[in-house]
């Protein structure tokens, strides 16, 4: 029986579909992408399917998670040695949490999408982005704005909430900063990353 688990194992791993791609540098788009080109097929994918740029959606996810599947915020602690239930339900590569990773499922028909996917966290990113556009006409190109929406929810952004929190502006300014960073890189790469996709060498 053991000798069946570890070879049943083994399998998985040469197939891949049991390791996680963790990015050596996730401050290089370029150096993200190459390193598994599945997550620029997924990014394109939600690029063409929401019309949010891949740079802007991939700077909000590098700022929720730096690309960790499985994250969640930390748990408190009482004195120190008994652990306290997490103040948020966020979880996964995009942080989404509970509730507006459920409507996700349901606006998408996908019962099985799971936020420690790649694939279906950067959908996600490109779907909230899209709706925050619609609603509250923040560009999908002002990785600002959207970052603000992203961490206040639309109601928060709508109320201003995030006026009263000076250390969330420098953030949102930080994940503009990177989103810039990553466009010009991602200029230098993009059609190699697109003949390897696609299969012409």
């Amino acid at each position: 029986m053991n000798g069946i688990k570890t070879l049943l194992i083994s399998l998985c791993l040469l197939l891949s579909g049991c390791s996680t791609y963790q990015p050596r540098n996730p401050d290089n788009i370029c150096h993200i992408f190459r390193g598994d080109t599945d997550w620029y097929e997924a990014a394109r994918d939600a690029q063409g399917q929401w019309g949010t740029p891949m740079f802007v959606m991939m700077a909000i996810m590098h700022q929720e998670s730096r690309f960790v599947d499985d994250a969640q915020p930390d748990r408190p602690w009482f004195l120190g040695i008994v652990p306290l239930p997490r103040d948020s339900s966020a979880y996964g590569y995009a942080q989404a949490q509970d509730p507006v990773w459920e409507e996700y499922i349901e606006a998408r028909h996908n019962s099985g999408a799971d936020r420690d996917n790649f694939e279906d966290s950067i959908d996600f990113i490109g779907w909230y982005t899209n709706g925050t556009q619609k609603r509250l006409k923040v560009s999908k190109w002002d990785a600002y704005g959207q970052y603000l929406a992203y961490h206040e929810g639309r109601g928060g952004y709508e109320r201003k909430t995030y006026e009263a929190k000076p250390w969330l502006k420098n953030v949102a300014k930080k994940v503009k900063r990177r989103a810039m960073r990553y466009n010009k890189q991602l200029k230098a790469c993009k059609v190699e990353l697109d003949d390897r996709v696609d299969g012409w060498f």
